[in-house]
């Protein structure tokens, strides 16, 4: 769900409560393998991961004021969502990612460019998401960023 809420909090308490524990856990899996530099905070309505100004004075073309964006997670209507704009700029990281999905879940991938959907939440890979948010560091992503924002 993308929430008007400005604090993180709040957007946990909106979380449906079937899910709660889940997406708790997802958070803190996400946070504790999180690069230094990167920050969390609300983000395009969702819980957001970026890189903030005062390593990237530049933020996101698309909105300069905005933090550049690298990752996010959010409760949506029929899933669990996670939004890493790594697998969609990188195609090593998105391959070797759809590689060890299967290693880690039993059920079929469902993903978009950057969107990793959870229909089923007590079967979310955590160990493989730790993996990924570990894969590219603060540095890498805005190499990577500027790299693909140029072409």
């Amino acid at each position: 769900m993308k929430s008007n809420t400005a604090s993180i909090e709040d957007y946990l308490r909106q979380v449906p409560q079937d899910r709660q524990a889940h997406f708790q856990q997802l958070r803190a899996v996400m946070l504790a393998n999180l690069p230094a530099g990167f920050v969390e905070q609300m983000n395009y309505g969702i819980i957001g991961y970026v890189v903030p100004h005062s390593l990237y004075p530049a933020g996101y073309h698309c909105k300069p004021s905005t933090p550049l964006p690298f990752a996010g997670i959010a409760s949506q209507k029929n899933f669990i969502a996670i939004h890493h704009m790594g697998i969609y700029s990188n195609p090593e990281l998105m391959d070797w990612f759809v590689k060890q999905y299967p290693a880690h879940c039993k059920l079929k991938l469902d993903m978009g460019k950057s969107c990793i959907r959870f229909k089923k939440t007590d079967q979310i890979p955590y160990d493989l998401i730790a993996e990924l948010m570990q894969k590219i560091t603060v540095d890498d992503w805005i190499q990577l960023y500027e790299a693909n924002i140029r072409r």
